[in-house]
């Protein structure tokens, strides 16, 4: 338990996921000056103890960390962009929101050329999970400063630092994306042909929970780590199940989806995908050899 005054912080940004840190930080002690285009957003916020900016300028006057919680990074520029570049000097801006990596390396150069440090972030769970112990963020930029802060950003989440390049952030956090996204829509999918069986979504839940379960740990079902290993020395095996095997039972699940009614777009994109991958000479080889046609379309 340190023994330091909580310090100040601003929160640019009041959605849903900028109004749980401010509330998060509220009740970790930090005294929090808040601001967005659509000031009524701040008043459940101003009756807990924050204090409403009445511009960016004015919020940015408030501390040196500033936590900024947008759509994506040209939000930040509208916001940000016309005030004095004096106003960003010396400011930290932990900034939290979406974009590609290219952009955020280009948002870190403007912040610099102000005077500004950027730590870029992606953070990976839902506003309610804020400042719980399932939260974590990726940060990537100048680590002595997010050092110096830190004892005010692990108030939001455990802090992952990627390292110094300021788009490892969102590399990172796109590609656990990819993961939940897909096998989420993985899911809605099982549930959407199911259901054609008059089978409940309940009834699939425990069914894909074991599965899940089973892909990630130890024993003869831990394809996870077996396919990182064939990712890492180069050799899929396809002594089992060869991706040729697999192109045609893919296009089963295509055909299942299509009799069943349903959209069959997405399962038809995997087994594209796969075809593609065996078409290009990995077609005696194992499911793993798809990433060669992943980095190299």
């Amino acid at each position: 338990m340190s023994d330091r005054t909580p310090e100040p912080v601003t929160v640019i940004g009041l959605g849903a996921m900028g109004a749980a840190m401010a509330a998060t930080l509220l009740e970790a002690g930090h005294p929090v000056t808040v601001w967005n285009r659509t000031p009524a957003k701040a008043e459940p916020l101003v009756a807990r103890g924050a204090t409403l900016a009445a511009s960016p300028t004015e919020a940015l006057a408030a501390g040196e960390l500033v936590v900024l919680s947008l759509v994506d990074y040209a939000a930040m520029d509208a916001i940000l962009g016309g005030v004095d570049p004096a106003a960003l000097k010396g400011r930290v801006l932990a900034n939290l929101s979406s974009d590609t990596p290219e952009r955020l390396r280009a948002a870190h150069r403007w912040a610099a050329e102000r005077g500004a440090v950027l730590l870029t972030g992606g953070i990976m769970v839902p506003p309610p999970a804020v400042g719980t112990p399932d939260a974590y963020t990726f940060y990537a930029g100048d680590e002595a400063v997010l050092n110096a802060h830190r004892e005010a950003l692990s108030a939001l989440s455990r802090i992952d630092y990627r390292g110094a390049d300021p788009g490892l952030a969102m590399v990172w956090y796109q590609a656990m994306l990819a993961v939940f996204w897909l096998s989420m829509t993985g899911y809605l999918h099982s549930v959407a042909l199911l259901e054609t069986a008059g089978v409940p979504a309940a009834e699939v839940r425990p069914h894909v929970a074991e599965l899940f379960g089973g892909l990630a740990a130890e024993g003869p079902m831990a394809f996870l780590n077996a396919i990182t290993a064939e990712i890492e020395s180069g050799v899929y095996d396809g002594r089992f199940n060869t991706l040729d095997m697999q192109v045609v039972g893919a296009r089963h699940v295509v055909d299942a989806f299509a009799d069943a009614g349903l959209s069959s777009s997405l399962p038809t994109a995997l087994w594209q995908l796969f075809r593609e991958t065996a078409e290009a000479g990995h077609g005696a080889e194992g499911f793993t050899s798809v990433v060669e046609r992943v980095r190299k379309p």
